[in-house]
């Protein structure tokens, strides 16, 4: 690797939601002051732009939705962004005033087809601005599949930089055994972990994959409250009984060998910065490398579709 060692930041903090220059304005201010703490790469949370809408349910009921669930998932929708467009345009301008590799959790809009579809997606810009990537999750969990479509294996992204390689997966994602494989076998040195999930295990699942692909993992939740919500939505009422914390955060950094870089933070907004010493991965993988000598392809096998895919295809006749 060109640079051996890299400065990194995870943040932690949430939008008012459905408010895409809230979210922009955050990201903003973040990546400036990372910046000035001399951060390379900054890693936003699951759908930043703009917002996970923990418990709303958007009238959804088996069998049944109503008129003011669909009002605001019209409003949920028409705050997502398309990749590339406009608004990765702004997040490069960010990226390049502050010379760090920015990733950013976003609400993606389908812009292939209907236009109407949105996916769950990670955003890669580098330091000139460049749009690098993007990853859309494979499967959303539960009732997020009410929201987001599914995304497919093309969108597996793994991206060199000069400090090592990086690229993630979303959420319950990182549960899946076979989506990780296809990331350690991508050669993957930073594992990237947006998320929503604030539980105790959380930290768990994060320390398995670092010890798991000698990886360092950068995962980043929201510290959310119930006053970011707008108080105009349809369906407001469905609120009133949560409680006004609504997501506790989490965000941690953790090294090759499991051990916390950064601990997790709970309770507040966050900047986590640390420093990493990317020769510590060649040291990790010693003794145990994933797809390298601690497998067996006699006995195990994964194929891995990275088309794209589609179930319209047109043909001229001309």
């Amino acid at each position: 690797m060109e640079h051996h060692k890299v400065k990194v930041g995870v943040v932690q903090a949430a939008p008012s939601l459905l408010d895409k220059q809230s979210a922009f304005k955050q990201i903003a201010a973040y990546a400036g002051e990372a910046s000035r703490q001399g951060v390379k790469l900054l890693v936003f949370p699951e759908v930043f732009i703009s917002g996970y809408p923990r418990g709303m349910t958007f009238g959804n009921r088996v069998g049944s939705r109503t008129a003011e669930g669909r009002e605001d998932f019209r409003r949920y929708a028409e705050s997502a962004i398309t990749i590339p467009g406009e608004d990765t345009d702004r997040l490069g301008e960010i990226a390049a005033e502050n010379g760090l590799y920015l990733i950013v959790g976003a609400l993606e809009r389908d812009q292939e087809f209907s236009g109407a579809t949105l996916y769950n997606s990670i955003v890669y810009v580098g330091p000139d601005g460049r749009l690098l990537g993007k990853h859309r999750k494979l499967i959303p969990t539960a009732a997020e599949r009410l929201l987001w479509g599914q995304g497919d294996g093309s969108t597996l992204t793994v991206i060199p930089t000069p400090f090592g390689r990086i690229g993630g997966l979303i959420c319950w994602e990182n549960y899946m055994p076979l989506a990780r494989t296809a990331m350690y076998a991508k050669g993957i040195d930073i594992f990237i972990t947006p998320t929503a999930d604030a539980r105790d295990t959380w930290q768990s699942t994060i320390r398995h994959i670092a010890c798991e692909g000698r990886c360092y993992v950068l995962s980043s939740n929201q510290f959310a409250t119930k006053s970011l919500y707008p108080k105009d939505l349809a369906s407001f009422a469905e609120l009133e009984q949560m409680d006004e914390v609504l997501s506790r955060g989490g965000s941690a950094i953790v090294g090759p060998l499991g051990e916390y870089i950064a601990e997790p933070v709970y309770g507040r907004e966050a900047l986590l910065v640390a420093e990493l010493d990317m020769s510590k991965i060649a040291e990790s993988r010693f003794d145990f490398d994933v797809v390298g000598h601690y497998s067996r392809p006699d006995v195990f096998q994964l194929h891995v579709n990275e088309s794209t895919q589609s179930n319209v295809f047109f043909k001229s006749t001309l």
